[in-house]
């Protein structure tokens, strides 16, 4: 009986903990039309004339995860670090996007700022200045958002990255959501 693509994933994955390099190889098309779809997700949120794509975004983020010293749980688990990863990836562009008044204000050429709006980066550090907010108050709702939200993970998948069950993460998403309309709303 082989194993399940899923499982296939969290194998490779534990391989590549355990230094074996060509698991590594082995993941890359397992996982790219995983991350393609995520970012995707992300990206279908910006502005359509965006300069930043979707590969730019999954080649980005990619060579961030091949950098991360993590001990992989599973599949999801990389998926919720993927997400993570490319969050900040989008943050930071919005913050150079916005200059010094939010963050930003390093010295970059026009050719390397991602085209969004004014309106939309202020939204983006706006959301990330709130789950930053969560985060200090509870870490765990603000991780449920961002698999949630920004991963794409399901309530069962987000459940299994952080040890709880269905019913705590659906618990935690709604009180998480309130939470990011209270200080969003406040701004």
């Amino acid at each position: 009986m082989s194993a399940t693509p899923s499982q296939e994933v969290t194998q490779l994955l534990n391989a590549w903990s355990d230094g074996d390099r060509s698991a590594l190889d082995k993941l890359l098309p397992l996982v790219e039309g995983e991350l393609h779809r995520l970012a995707h997700r992300y990206m279908s949120r910006e502005r359509q004339d965006h300069t930043l794509q979707t590969t730019a975004l999954v080649n980005e983020a990619y060579l961030k995860l091949i950098d991360q010293k993590v001990d992989w749980q599973n599949r999801a688990h990389f998926f919720g670090i993927a997400a993570q990863i490319m969050r900040r990836i989008l943050i930071d562009h919005a913050r150079k996007h916005l200059g010094p008044r939010h963050g930003g204000g390093k010295t970059i050429s026009l050719d390397e700022v991602p085209v969004i709006s004014d309106e939309r980066a202020a939204e983006l550090v706006a959301l990330d200045e709130a789950l930053t907010t969560l985060a200090r108050v509870d870490e765990r709702k603000s991780r449920v958002i961002e698999l949630r939200y920004f991963g794409g993970l399901s309530v069962e998948e987000t459940a299994t990255v952080l040890g709880v069950s269905g019913e705590t993460i659906r618990r935690e998403w709604l009180r998480a959501k309130a939470f990011l309309h209270r200080e969003l709303s406040q701004n």
